[in-house]
C-alpha cells in the first residue's frame, strides 16, 4: 500500500491500524540538536486524545508516547525519529456487524475495491487514529518552528451554522473549551447545538482555521510546489476534510479585483501588504504576511440512525452503526491540522535553504 509518506526533505511515515497493536510515525530529515522528550509530543498528543469531553467518543486511550530511535542525551541525532502509541481499548466486536457491509460516508467500499480486502475493525488506515503518527511528527516540527519565531494559532472557526465573533476572539480559550473555540459565548451556542444533533442521533461538521504568523517570505515553488498547492494537499490528505481555503478563499470569486488585491506599502523600512485577502502567498510563494488556512470538516459520518446501505454480496441492506463515535470530528482534529501545516511548512522551509546561490555558498563560508 503506497502512500503513507509526506515530505521531500523532512519526510514522515505514518503507520499501523485502528484496532491492531499500536499506531506510529517515523521522521526521517529532523535536524540534529533539538531537545526533544516524549512530554514534549505528549502535550500535542492529548489535545487530539479521545473521551474526554462530552462531545467527544467515549473510547478511552492514553495514547501514551514512546520514542523508540532519534534520540540521545535528550537531543535529536539527525537519525529516523521513531515514535509509537499502543492502542488499548479495542473493542473490534463492535463492528462485527459491518464486515460484509459497506458503511455510508466511510472508505469500506473504495477500499475493497481497490485491495480485495478491508480492515472493517474500525476502518483500518482509514480510521481517525492514524492521525496519530501526524500529530506526534506535527510536535516536532512545531518545536522547530518555535525557534524560528513562527507561531500557529488552530481553532475551531464554526460548527454547523454557529460561527466565533471575531470581536470576542479569546486565544486563551481554545484550549479550554470543549469546541476548540476562541469565543465562550459562540462555544456555548454550539455545544447547546450538538446537543440537540446528538439526541437525533445525528452528526455535525465544521470549519477549522489556522493562522500562521512569523513566516519568511520565498517558501514554496511558482508551479507545482506552490506553498498553498502543498498546503491544500496536506489539508484534504485528513479523512474528514472535504474543502482547503486560504486568504478569502471562495469569496474571491464574488470580489472585483479591485476589492481582492493587495497593495503594497513600506513599514519600518521593509515592503508589506496594506490587506491580506490572498491569505499570505502570491505566485504559491510566501509573502510574509500570516498565512491564513481554512479546512472544512464533513459530519462524523458513524451515525447511530438507520441507514440505506449494500453488502458484499450486492444486496440492499440498512444498518445501524454501533460503537463508539465521535458526534463531531472537529474539536479533535484542531491539533491534526496544525500538524500537518506545521509538516509542511518545516518541509518548505528546509528546501528553500537551496534557492539561492548565496544562501549555500554562505553556510559553508561559515
Amino acid at each position: 500500500m503506497a502512500g503513507s509518506t509526506l515530505g521531500t526533505i523532512f519526510k514522515i511515515t505514518t503507520w499501523g491500524e485502528s484496532h491492531g497493536k499500536a499506531l506510529g510515525v517515523v521522521i526521517d530529515g529532523c535536524p540534529a540538536g533539538l531537545p526533544l522528550d516524549e512530554g514534549q509530543i505528549q502535550a500535542f498528543l492529548n489535545r487530539r486524545k479521545p473521551g474526554q469531553t462530552a462531545i467527544a467518543t467515549p473510547r478511552k486511550e492514553d495514547d501514551s508516547v514512546k520514542i523508540l530511535s532519534g534520540i540521545f542525551e535528550g537531543k535529536t541525532t539527525g537519525a529516523p525519529i521513531s515514535m509509537m502509541v499502543e492502542n488499548n481499548s479495542q473493542r473490534s466486536h463492535d463492528y462485527s456487524q459491518i464486515a460484509s457491509c459497506y458503511r455510508p460516508g466511510h472508505a469500506d467500499f473504495t477500499f475493497d475495491e481497490k485491495y480485495g480486502f478491508r480492515d472493517y475493525r474500525g476502518g483500518g488506515r482509514s480510521s481517525g487514529r492514524e492521525t496519530i503518527g501526524r500529530v506526534a511528527a506535527g510536535a516536532v516540527a512545531s518545536l522547530i518552528l518555535k525557534q524560528m519565531g513562527i507561531q500557529l494559532t488552530t481553532f475551531t472557526r464554526s460548527i454547523g451554522p454557529i460561527s466565533i465573533s471575531e470581536e470576542r476572539f479569546d486565544p486563551e480559550c481554545i484550549r479550554s473549551t470543549p469546541t476548540a473555540m476562541p469565543d465562550p459565548i459562540a462555544s456555548k451556542e454550539a455545544e447547546a447545538y450538538l446537543k440537540e444533533s446528538m439526541a437525533a442521533f445525528d452528526s455535525v461538521g465544521g470549519v477549522i482555521e489556522c493562522r500562521v504568523t512569523g513566516l519568511p517570505t520565498g517558501l514554496g515553488d511558482p508551479v507545482f510546489e506552490k506553498l498553498d498547492a502543498n498546503l491544500a494537499k496536506a489539508f484534504v490528505s485528513v479523512g474528514a476534510v472535504k474543502a482547503f481555503e486560504i486568504g478569502e478563499g471562495c469569496h474571491a470569486s464574488r470580489l472585483r479585483g479591485s476589492e481582492n488585491n493587495d497593495g503594497f506599502t513600506i513599514e519600518e523600512g521593509k515592503i508589506t501588504k496594506v490587506t491580506n485577502h490572498s491569505g499570505g502567498t502570491l505566485g504559491g510563494i510566501s509573502d510574509g504576511s500570516p498565512l491564513l488556512l481554512r479546512a472544512y470538516i464533513k459530519p462524523t459520518p458513524s451515525i447511530f440512525s438507520p441507514q440505506q446501505t449494500v453488502n458484499s454480496k450486492k444486496e440492499e441492506v440498512t444498518i445501524n452503526i454501533k460503537g463508539r463515535h465521535d458526534p463531531i470530528i472537529v474539536p479533535r482534529a484542531v491539533v491534526v491540522i496544525e500538524a500537518m501545516a506545521a509538516l509542511t511548512l518545516m518541509d518548505a522551509l528546509l528546501l528553500n535553504m537551496t534557492a539561492k546561490l548565496d544562501s549555500v555558498v554562505n553556510f559553508y563560508k561559515n
